[in-house]
């Protein structure tokens, strides 16, 4: 994904949707370094109101960045640290009986939040990932059937480790595709690693750099910068675009599973958010282009001849991209 130009940034398009975000990521990044593109990536996915599921080798600030994102608007933030013993209703809520009362009291669940932190969500079996079926696709909860809707904006943001699989459940393919991306974190360049371990050392033991993170938006300005964001224009050319790049990988040999409907609908909607952050209320292929590797990664599955010759699936991506031909106008 292209982020855009540090040396000029362009013009806001908005107050509320831009000029927001763009504080939120400067704040984020204090925290955050020589992780640019996954603050810029995640945030698009913010501004398209999706959730996401990041992916990194320990230590390398997966949840120090939800953490800062959380902080720098001022919203509610939830936490579920999954295991295996964790329960559905430990997710979402339940009722208990109130002797005193003699009536069932709701004990609402982590979910009920702005932002909310699945960390390490591989490591829960598929009956507790489940639970977060409905609320990350209604955004809403159902409790002993009654059914309670969550305030905007809410997003979830998933980690998992790559490199650790013993006592992990994989994440079925219904519940993958409910993330609007998958975004991968490297090890930073060894100017930004540098900076990090000079900052980590100076620290006092105990104090978080998060706390020097400072809310710069509120709840309404992101829920109005996602309505903006939606309102963005898409031609009919750069939709055939988005769908045959996802038809593409439905047709490709070396794909046994090809991204469904949804995916295009997520390369349409990450565009829209690329659009606004580079100031400007329409797409361009270059902004379907720019999110099709987040998008669809964690949508297709490879053929095993594919996997065992040791491809990976961003390489097949790219060139099933660079395959279909973008419109020229």
């Amino acid at each position: 994904m292209n982020e855009p130009s540090q040396e000029s940034p362009p013009p806001p398009m908005t107050p509320s949707s831009t000029t927001a975000i763009q504080r939120m990521r400067e704040q984020i990044e204090t925290v955050l370094l020589g992780q640019r593109e996954v603050v810029y990536q995640v945030l698009a996915a913010l501004l398209a109101g999706g959730h996401v599921l990041l992916e990194g080798k320990p230590g390398l600030g997966k949840t120090q960045l939800v953490l800062a994102m959380a902080k720098s608007f001022a919203g509610s933030f939830g936490r579920i640290q999954f295991t295996p013993d964790l329960m559905p209703s430990d997710v979402t809520g339940f009722r208990l009986f109130d002797m005193k009362s003699q009536t069932f009291q709701l004990r609402k669940g982590p979910v009920f939040t702005h932002l909310l932190l699945a960390d390490e969500i591989n490591r829960a079996p598929a009956k507790t990932q489940s639970a977060l079926l409905e609320v990350m696709q209604e955004r809403q909860v159902t409790i002993d059937g009654e059914t309670l809707l969550l305030a905007p904006p809410f997003m979830t943001l998933a980690t998992q480790n790559p490199v650790e699989h013993e006592g992990t459940y994989p994440l079925p393919e219904a519940q993958l595709d409910r993330f609007l991306m998958k975004i991968l974190l490297d090890y930073p360049e060894a100017k930004a690693e540098r900076e990090i371990v000079t900052r980590s050392a100076a620290e006092v033991p105990g104090e978080s750099p998060v706390a020097r993170v400072e809310a710069v938006a509120t709840p309404e300005d992101l829920v109005r910068a996602q309505a903006e964001t939606a309102a963005v224009k898409v031609v009919s050319e750069v939709v055939d675009y988005a769908v045959a790049i996802v038809q593409a990988t439905r047709e490709s040999r070396a794909v046994t599973l090809g991204a469904g409907t949804r995916g295009a609908i997520a390369l349409v909607r990450i565009a829209k958010a690329i659009a606004v952050l580079h100031g400007r209320d329409f797409v361009i292929p270059d902004d379907i282009k720019g999110a099709a590797l987040p998008v669809l990664r964690h949508r297709i599955q490879l053929a095993p001849e594919v996997a065992i010759s040791g491809q990976d699936g961003d390489g097949i991506l790219k060139a099933l991209v660079e395959s279909v031909p973008a419109p020229r106008s």
